[in-house]
């Protein structure tokens, strides 16, 4: 039977919807425990919204004052040595999972099985590869940790409701100096975040400049939605990077996704293959998005949204 570690992905005492998606993925695997670690300076208000996730058995708590940051490098040394008696350690694939587990992976040994759509069985997994146009199914080594980072877009938040047993951890780890966390810089916005949103409006490069990209905000507004971008709109300088939806930007699955002057790139369309219903607007009939959009609609993104803003009251 297997024996799960879930790292916990967290900011400012808040949990991650990214780790109930991770225990979902554990939870596949029909194991004999899923445990959750959470690293941080003061782990304790983390620790306890991790234990209300159904299907965790423990919550390991590992308190030090370098953990205030998510560096993955000092974070690395502490979860290899937490790694310890598990078979499997899992971490989301957003942005923190693909920075730390890397780091782990490479301390372990092991190969890192990256993006992990479906379990097939305790070492059998499907990822995407080729930008999502062909799905493999890889066998890991039984004999060996399985790192794996989560695609969090494929799985369902695990539900709440549980009532874990949440421990201190002491981890007998060495952790580097030569890396240090100086600052975080981040944009603010009262809109929901992009990687969770149920809703998200992103604009493209049909959008045309920065200052016409405000039309793509009302809209969002007007939704309660979050805002994302393609690759072409972020490379034109119409908005910043963060915004990026696709292969080297964010995976995301909100149950509605309007794409608004976005052709339909491949590497695009990779990062809202799981969305539930997708509505594109685009004056050219022959962009790829039409392919796969539920709702398609040839038109003036110009003419359209003020209308769609209107009827929206």
């Amino acid at each position: 039977m297997s024996k799960v570690l879930v790292i916990a992905e967290h900011l400012d005492g808040r949990l991650n919807a990214a780790t109930a998606r991770t225990v979902s993925a554990a939870l596949a695997l029909a194991p004999e425990s899923i445990d959750i670690a959470v690293l941080a300076a003061d782990p304790a208000a983390v620790a306890a919204q991790a234990a209300q996730i159904a299907g965790v058995g423990r919550v390991l708590a590992v308190a030090h004052p370098a953990n205030a940051q998510p560096v993955a490098q000092v974070l690395g040394p502490q979860v290899a040595a937490l790694a310890a008696g598990y078979s499997h350690v899992f971490g989301p694939s957003t942005t923190f999972g693909k920075d730390l587990m890397p780091v782990v992976a490479a301390l372990l040994g092991v190969n890192q099985v990256s993006d992990l759509m479906t379990v097939e069985g305790e070492h059998t997994f499907r990822r995407p590869i080729y930008a999502g146009n062909a799905i493999v199914t890889l066998e890991a080594p039984a004999d060996r940790t399985v790192v794996a980072t989560v695609r969090t877009a494929s799985w369902p938040q695990a539900a709440g409701g549980g009532n874990a047993t949440v421990e201190a951890a002491q981890v007998e780890a060495t952790v580097p100096t030569h890396t240090r966390h100086l600052g975080l810089v981040a944009g603010q916005s009262d809109r929901p975040d992009l990687q969770s949103a149920r809703r998200v409006v992103s604009g493209g490069r049909g959008v045309g400049s920065e200052e016409n990209f405000r039309i793509v905000y009302a809209l969002a507004d007007k939704l309660g939605a979050a805002v994302g971008a393609s690759r072409a709109a972020v490379d034109a300088g119409y908005c910043p990077n963060e915004m990026q939806v696709g292969q080297t930007g964010k995976i995301i699955a909100p149950e509605l996704y309007l794409a608004i002057g976005i052709s339909g790139a491949i590497q695009h369309l990779t990062g809202i293959k799981d969305a539930g219903t997708i509505v594109a607007i685009n004056k050219d009939a022959d962009a790829a998005i039409f392919e796969v959009a539920d709702i398609g609609l040839v038109g003036d993104l110009f003419a359209v949204l003020p209308e769609l803003e209107a009827a929206l009251g």
